[in-house]
């Protein structure tokens, strides 16, 4: 009896048990069964516990926001709700003083034709107004580029800018930050392209300073006031600088008045000091000029009788050394003065030419005493054959005054000097007879040329005139014969003479 009991008892439990659970088994059956119609992975159905501990804090982090946003939105409203952004801080009582701070972040291309170089840079504008301060636990309004118009800004501009870019992407990189106390920090990145006179007389040995003026549009001194931060200049030297052929060697600055119709206005400039690389000019101007320059002298190792060797040689060095000339311009600004590099290239074209005509002067030379010892001409008479001389002087005299249609009497008289040597000297007579008065004067005017060729033979004398005569003591003997020997040596020589003093010059100016 007692075991039936228990029996009933249990199943009673059992249906119980089941009526209970059963209408919370249906619903899983239900998401699983709603689980085969979707496709994709399965999301995890995160446990009671978890989901009890993620919304707490939630609820706590949602509900500081909701508490800060209408102060500041209230803190804003305020200080700008009686604001006018068209008069400056402190009008009528004090001038507003801007102190100023750059971040550079690349400088270049300098642009050589053009004279004007790019700059990116953020500017960094400090003032106090006193209109914006306000009393709360916010130490900083931290607000963008939309609520510039809202807000005094000086009207800084840049000088000797060319062009300006303000960049906008993807929102304008503009910044206002308003302190509790009325300070405001203004900030803007612009890109600009700034003049920048550059003085090419030392080229390519030259240095420059590009300046970056800046000043107030609309306020004078009285008004506004500009200052350095202890002159901070920030430069990041990580992203890439596009100087190409100058070196960045440092920056200073300057503070200056300027009196213009408007009044005195203070300009602030700042000098990007830049250093030109001569290892491009060097390579494209020098290294030629230089070796074209020695190919030239080349015609002095070349025998006199091939002329058109040595005339092809001479005339192809000169023209290239135009070519030079014209090439070292062609990237270069248009000044009206002579620059390092076109004095280097003049002289190399000096030398070039020099030793062209070295070889015409040596052909002259050369074929003249040819045709002197071929052809009987009047030489310079033996001590022993003076009379014989002298007749021969008084019957050309007299030819050349029958041609002229002159009758005169000129009479040549030779006496010797101290030194031994024959003297020629003429005495005309003109006869009443008509002619032309001119038959006298030429001849003595040839006798005169003749006594100057005497005086400068007595320092030099032209090898082989002089051999085998008195004249070659204490004079200068040029053996025209070996001419290209000496321009082997005097060329090369005055060339390197050349270059020590020059280099010496530049490098040291």
């Amino acid at each position: 009896m007692l075991p039936k009991v228990l029996l009933i008892l249990l199943n009673i439990f059992l249906i119980l048990q089941s009526r209970v659970e059963g209408p919370q088994a249906a619903p899983e059956n239900e998401d699983s069964t709603h689980d085969v119609v979707v496709y994709g992975p399965q999301p995890q159905p995160p446990s009671r516990k978890l989901l009890s501990e993620e919304t707490t804090p939630t609820a706590s982090v949602i509900g500081r926001p909701s508490g800060k946003l209408p102060e500041a939105t209230r803190i804003l409203n305020t200080i700008l709700s009686n604001y006018d952004h068209k008069l400056r801080p402190g009008i009528g009582e004090k001038p507003t003083v801007v102190t100023v701070e750059v971040s550079v972040n690349s400088l270049g291309p300098l642009s050589i034709l053009d004279m004007e170089y790019t700059i990116d840079i953020i500017f960094y504008q400090t003032w106090y107004d006193e209109r914006l301060r306000y009393n709360d636990t916010f130490e900083t309004l931290v607000l963008n580029g939309n609520v510039v118009s809202q807000l005094w800004i000086p009207d800084t501009f840049f000088r000797n800018s060319k062009r300006t870019q303000e960049h906008e992407i993807t929102m304008p990189n503009q910044m206002v930050r308003i302190h509790k106390d009325g300070k405001v920090l203004y900030t803007i990145r612009m890109t600009i392209d700034a003049g920048c006179s550059l003085h090419m007389l030392k080229f390519p040995m030259d240095s420059h300073s590009c300046p970056l003026s800046f000043s107030s549009f609309s306020y004078p001194q009285s008004e506004m006031i500009y200052k350095w931060d202890n002159f901070k200049l920030e430069i990041n030297e990580k992203n890439s600088w596009k100087l190409f052929q100058f070196d960045f060697t440092g920056v200073s600055n300057k503070t200056e008045i300027i009196s213009t119709p408007a009044g005195d206005f203070m300009v602030m400039t700042f000098f990007f000091n830049v250093s030109r690389r001569f290892g491009f000019v060097a390579f494209q101007n020098y290294v030629p000029s230089s070796v074209t320059t020695m190919l030239s002298w080349v015609s002095f190792w070349i025998k006199k009788e091939s002329a058109p060797a040595r005339t092809s040689l001479g005339i192809t060095s000169v023209l290239t050394m135009t070519t030079l000339g014209t090439f070292s311009r062609k990237n270069f600004p248009r000044v009206s003065y002579i620059t390092a590099l076109d004095f280097y290239i003049a002289i190399c074209f000096v030398f070039c030419f020099c030793a062209l005509m070295e070889f015409a002067v040596l052909n002259f030379l050369t074929y003249n005493q040819t045709k002197a010892h071929a052809s009987p001409k009047l030489r310079h008479p033996p001590l022993g054959s003076r009379t014989h001389a002298q007749t021969r002087a008084r019957a050309r005299a007299r030819a050349r005054a029958r041609q002229q249609q002159e009758v005169f009497v000129c009479e040549i008289v030779t006496s010797e000097g101290s030194d031994g040597e024959e003297r020629l000297s003429c005495s005309a007579q003109r006869s009443p007879s008509p002619g032309t008065p001119q038959g006298p004067r030429s001849l003595c005017s040839k006798l005169a040329c003749y006594e100057c060729c005497k005086g400068f033979k007595k320092y030099f004398c032209m090898v082989p005139d002089c051999e085998g005569s008195t004249w070659q003591q204490g004079r200068l003997r040029i053996h025209i014969y070996r001419l290209d020997n000496y321009s082997r040596v005097v060329f090369p020589v005055t060339f390197f003479f050349f270059n020590v003093l020059y280099w010496l010059v530049c490098l040291n100016l």
